[in-house]
């Protein structure tokens, strides 16, 4: 009997081939279509893809997320071909903080410690003294003396929400992520009327008034881990909606629905750079070995130091 497959069926299949034939690794973020989950040899948030990065033997790492996380990848693996599926994949926060203007900004306050979150551009991160992730930032910062002098950039709501945690007074670069910005806080809280038993779980990165109303805030893994041992049956997620994905696998029998945006066209919040990968691109950029991620050596190695500072303390926060 003939087995009938789709495009996508096939391209995975391909992809599967080509990781053998080049000794390739796929890292997925949460955030991607699910069919490039699924064939990602890695899905994780932020800190777990820098972690993998920065050991895996493949020879190859294909990095299906955004430009500044295939560029950590490149960091920390300077003699092995980083490539991206698709190079205008970029990231709002990120572009919320050109290197040139933080430079200057930095000069305001001499000093200071720059604590910069991991989705920025190398450059910025060859600005900085040490770099953090969601899941890991409050940790980060409290590696810190208590009184030392912060710079956080470039997220203000992340930086705000620490701030808040940990008693900290920590100076904030004005930079936001388009998809956590656009929260509806009337809808949320419309759909916690429609679904009474439901739990909000909400990323730091949202506005403040959506974090006030949450049961839980963390970073995309924390948020996974939440709705997998929680013995509640319904949550609504105030995150990228590819997430669910991860969630909806782990937990068939529970409900997750979407946190919506302002925008009353749409049902979820997805994130435009993230969804511009496809099975498609990802297959051509496994084949062609391009796009590669190329950065100038004088500032990759100072971008790897704040990003080696990172991954030790969070080694030494595990053991």
């Amino acid at each position: 009997m003939e087995i009938k497959t789709d495009k996508f069926t096939d391209y995975a299949q391909k992809i599967r081939e080509l990781k053998s034939e080049k000794n390739a690794v796929i890292l997925g973020h949460y955030y991607q279509i699910p069919e490039i989950q699924d064939v990602s040899d890695f899905v994780g948030d932020s800190l777990a893809l820098a972690q993998k990065a920065a050991t895996t033997p493949a020879d190859i790492i294909v990095f299906a997320g955004v430009h500044f996380m295939a560029e950590t990848a490149k960091i920390l693996n300077p003699h092995k071909k980083v490539l991206l599926p698709d190079m205008n994949a970029g990231c709002s926060l990120a572009d919320s903080i050109p290197a040139d203007k933080f430079e200057e900004f930095k000069k305001n306050y001499p000093g200071y410690t720059v604590v910069s979150y991991v989705n920025t551009s190398a450059a910025i991160k060859a600005l900085s003294d040490i770099v953090c992730t969601s899941s890991n930032a409050k940790q980060i910062v409290e590696s810190l003396p208590a009184d030392e002098k912060i710079i956080f950039a470039p997220d203000k709501n992340l930086g705000n929400y620490i701030n808040s945690i940990t008693g900290r007074n920590m100076i904030l670069w004005n930079g936001a992520c388009h998809v956590h910005e656009k929260f509806s806080l009337e809808k949320i809280l419309d759909l916690k009327k429609q679904y009474p038993d439901s739990k909000i779980i909400s990323h730091p990165e949202c506005e403040r008034p959506v974090l006030l109303v949450s049961d839980f805030i963390g970073s995309t893994s924390s948020l996974l881990n939440y709705v997998v041992k929680s013995e509640f049956q319904i949550f609504i997620v105030a995150t990228e909606s590819g997430i669910i994905h991860q969630m909806q696998k782990a937990c068939p029998h529970k409900k997750f629905i979407p946190a919506p945006p302002n925008d009353s066209t749409c049902a979820c919040n997805d994130c435009q750079f993230m969804k511009m990968n496809t099975l498609e691109k990802l297959y051509l950029c496994l084949r062609n070995e391009y796009p590669e991620i190329i950065i100038e050596e004088k500032i990759r190695i100072r971008a790897e130091l704040p990003i080696r500072r990172m991954l030790e303390i969070s080694q030494r926060l595990e053991i």
